[in-house]
């Protein structure tokens, strides 16, 4: 028979056990992206080059786009790639660390790590990129077909209305329902996380999308005053 002693010395819940390596993985990759997307391409390239901190000009984004404004289009193109190069990397080494569906999942997990590392790297501040080209080179790793179609909304977008937020916008809005056609749903939900934080980050082109504010592409623009 149990002793009113006993009864209250036994704890009510099971005590929680530490996390093992299973549940310690997702966290592995993500850092592991985390590291790769948190490389500040533009601001290096631009500093190289001898123009400054690019936060300093435009929109203070250390991205392509703002790159861009310097008026050098090579090292746009030179950021572009690099920027989707370090989330596509992040995913197929993550993919290639395990094997068969876990490996998939892990470059999910590190291709979140990618998104999150490139728009808010420690490094900076925790103030980045706006994730439209580290987040295409995360899609083009883990669903390529996603990737090309979501390119030519891009595009199509961006030449024929010459605002490059607006194209960065549309493509988010468009991948989650690509990837449900064309892929599974663990990929539909990254797609869907990636378009959140992407229009979380262009929170201010939007306003000036809204106000008819917003500058064209190839527009260059003076330093912050």
């Amino acid at each position: 028979m149990t002793s009113r002693h006993d009864a209250v010395a036994t704890p009510r819940y099971p005590p929680i056990p530490p996390p093992g390596p299973a549940q310690m993985l997702p966290f592995a990759f993500i850092l592991l992206g985390y590291i790769f997307g948190s490389i500040p391409f533009g601001l290096v390239l631009t500093q190289a080059a001898g123009l400054g901190d690019i936060r300093a000009i435009g929109s203070g984004s250390i991205g392509a786009t703002n790159v861009l404004r310097t008026g050098n289009k090579k090292l746009a193109a030179a950021t572009v790639l690099l920027d989707g190069a370090k989330g596509a990397v992040a995913v197929m080494l993550a993919h290639g660390a395990l094997i068969g569906p876990a490996g998939h999942y892990a470059g999910l997990w590190a291709g979140l790590g990618a998104i999150i590392g490139h728009m808010f790297p420690i490094w900076l501040k925790f103030k980045g990129g706006k994730g439209v080209a580290t987040g295409f080179g995360v899609l083009l790793a883990i669903a390529w077909p996603v990737a090309l179609i979501a390119a030519a909304i891009w595009l199509a977008t961006a030449v024929t209305f010459r605002i490059s937020s607006l194209a960065a916008l549309v493509t988010c809005a468009a991948a989650p329902l690509l990837a449900l056609w064309l892929t599974d749903l663990p990929v539909v939900y990254l797609s869907l996380t990636i378009a959140v934080l992407i229009w979380f980050g262009h929170r201010a082109n939007i306003r000036r999308l809204l106000a008819g504010t917003e500058p064209r592409i190839g527009r260059t623009v003076p330093p912050k005053a």
